[in-house]
């Protein structure tokens, strides 16, 4: 009778254990997502599954081109990919992104690019229009959509404080023939 008692008691505890681990993972290094909207296609779709890695930014920094998930209302929570880090000039001219007067190459883009037929995929703008900032100020990012003409971001909510990232899309999980690292 001891030993039955005992072995569902190490069963108990190992449960318990298995438990809080899930939880400490879930709440402090990796949270899932599910992408709600068309703003962030061709590169994610509406309904796509993911590993949001809530480590990355409290041991580093956002890099441009990361895509982030962060708090955009209490209820909300917005999936954009990061353009303009703190103290950079942004400006879209032509279809093309200049980041501190030079010119950048944004290669996720130019599948979308090549399909868009009628007009540019980004509007012409600088920071200062859209944000009445010179420079994306210290310690906020400057997000956009991939989707640029069907996104709410920067343009639209102004800069995002980097204490509002929940962290880094790292790894996408469904639907299955598109798992893999997201880009």
């Amino acid at each position: 009778m001891t030993r039955k008692k005992n072995e569902t008691w190490e069963w108990i505890k190992a449960l318990a254990a298995a438990l809080l681990l899930a939880g400490i993972i879930r709440f402090f290094l990796f949270a899932p997502i599910v992408v709600d909207g068309q703003s962030m296609m061709p590169t994610l779709h509406h309904q796509d599954r993911l590993v949001v890695n809530k480590l990355s930014y409290v041991i580093g920094e956002p890099d441009r081109f990361d895509i982030v998930v962060f708090k955009a209302t209490e209820e909300k929570d917005y999936i954009k990919r990061v353009i303009g880090l703190p103290g950079d000039r942004i400006k879209y001219k032509n279809d093309v992104l200049y980041v501190n007067d030079k010119k950048v190459n944004e290669e996720y883009l130019k599948p979308y690019k090549e399909k868009t037929k009628d007009g540019n995929l980004t509007y012409d703008f600088t920071l200062y229009e859209v944000t009445a900032e010179k420079k994306v100020p210290e310690g906020e990012l400057f997000v956009l959509g991939d989707n640029r003409r069907n996104s709410s971001d920067s343009r639209n909510i102004g800069t995002v404080k980097i204490d509002d990232i929940i962290g880094k899309a790292s790894f996408q999980f469904w639907p299955l023939s598109d798992i893999g690292f997201v880009k």
